[in-house]
Formats: structure tokens, sequence, C-alpha cells
């Protein structure tokens, strides 16, 4: 009798485990393109990339550039492997068994532990570890395995190269100064360098709003010599050695241009 019975359970079980219904998967996060808002990067995928559905990511000049989360989570790892593998590498936890890298940096802008969201600068491009050349390696990961990169839903290219154009953090990092030539009105000018023509002037002493940085002309001025320049509005930029932002040289958080 008592075999029969465990007979009879175990068949229950078995059919139980048959009929109830799968649990659903967590719909994975919206991975924005890992740099700041507006910018423009080249992303390749190859074949003989490892791991295979990871992208690279150029742009002319890179090398000190910013990177930042692609989605909302937790750092889990800030590694550096040295001269091999992913050299400097931040490691980004997110919902559903999520994880995103980000490899070869220049430097580290956060810690284990902290979280982080849209827009916010994690590090810098480098050519740490195995990397031949400045660059930023990237990967979408799904419970360990790598997977092929989506950017707000849309599959990257696989195989080959494409422009992609950030809309990470837009409308959420911008900065601030305080113009200050010594009572002369700093010359506008409509692009990042002292060549460009004339759009204006801001008076000494006045708070402008920076919506991002670009390298322009090298230019000497209160705050010594600088080839970083501000953008304060559209096709308005001016020197940043003449604006007091708190910060020696490019300002965290706010994009470049």
């Amino acid at each position: 009798m008592g075999k029969r019975w465990f007979g009879l359970i175990a068949a229950g079980l078995l059919v139980v485990g048959i009929t109830l219904p799968a649990a659903p998967a967590m719909a994975a996060p919206t991975f924005k393109v890992p740099f700041p808002c507006g910018q423009t990067w080249s992303g390749q995928t190859r074949t003989n990339h490892s791991p295979a559905y990871a992208v690279d990511f150029n742009r002319t000049d890179d090398l000190g550039d910013p990177v930042v989360a692609s989605a909302p989570g937790t750092v889990d790892r800030v590694t550096d492997l040295g001269g091999t593998s992913y050299g400097k590498y931040v490691r980004i936890s997110h919902a559903g068994g999520y994880h995103t890298y980000y490899a070869h940096l220049n430097g580290f802008n956060v810690s284990v532990g902290q979280s982080v969201g849209y827009g916010k600068v994690i590090g810098w491009v480098g050519s740490t570890g195995g990397s031949t050349g400045p660059h930023l390696h990237y990967e979408q990961r799904l419970n360990g395995s790598d997977i092929q990169v989506r950017f707000n839903g849309a599959l990257a290219l696989y195989w080959g190269t494409k422009n992609y154009t950030s809309d990470n953090g837009c409308g959420s990092s911008t900065g601030s100064g305080t113009v200050n030539t010594s009572g002369t009105a700093l010359t506008v000018r409509s692009g990042p360098g002292t060549g460009y023509a004339a759009v204006g002037t801001v008076a000494d002493g006045a708070q402008v709003t920076i919506y991002c940085q670009t390298s322009g002309t090298s230019v000497t001025g209160t705050y010594g010599t600088s080839t970083i320049w501000d953008r304060i509005g559209t096709d308005r930029f001016i020197s940043d050695a003449y604006v007091y932002t708190g910060h020696d040289g490019y300002i965290p958080n706010v994009p470049r241009c």
C-alpha cells in the first residue's frame, strides 16, 4: 500500500510539473548607446571578435572621451586586469539577469555598489589591456551569456560597421559657469575656435549654461591655456579658458559635442 501511494504521488507531481505554465521572462532593460546625448560613434561587429556579439566603438580623437551607463543598474565590478584582456573595465548589473561590460577604459568614475542611471559617466575611453588602439569594447550579457546588442530595442548591425547616435541622458546633463574676463566682453563664436565667425558677446560675470564641450583652438585666458570650448547655445561657443566651472578640464557628466 505504501508503495502504491508513493507511486500515485510521484505521478501527480510529474503531471503538475508538465502542466504548470513557465514563469514569464523579465523584459530586457532599454539599453542605449553608451555615450553622452547627441554623440555619433562608429560601432563595429565582426565574426572573429571575442565574445562574438561585442561591439567596438570608435570616433576621431576618442582617447579620454566619457563613457556612460547604457541603462540604470548597479556597478558590480571595477577591475584592472593590467596589460591583458579587458584591461580596465566596468560591469553593471541590470534587472532580469542582464549585465553590460565596458572595457579598455582609460580610467574609472564609479565604484562597486554604486547605483547609476542613464547618462552617468562611468569612465573614459582608453587602450588598456589587450587593445591595439583607443576604443570602447561593449557587451550585453544575459545570465552570463553573450547576447546580440540592442539599442532602444533595435538590433545592432551584425556583421559590419554602422554609425550610432546616442539619445542617452538627453536633456539631463548640462553644466554651468561664470564668465571671467576682468571687465571685457567675451566673444561668442559660431564654432569651437578663434577662426570661426563672431556671433555675439557675453558680458564679464555672466552666468552661462553649458550644453556640451569639445576641443578646438588653444586659447590663453583667465584660467590658463585651454583647448576646451563650451557650447552655450545653437552654434554659440566660448573658450573655457575664460569660464569658471569649478573643474580643471572637462566637466563631469556634461557631454562632448
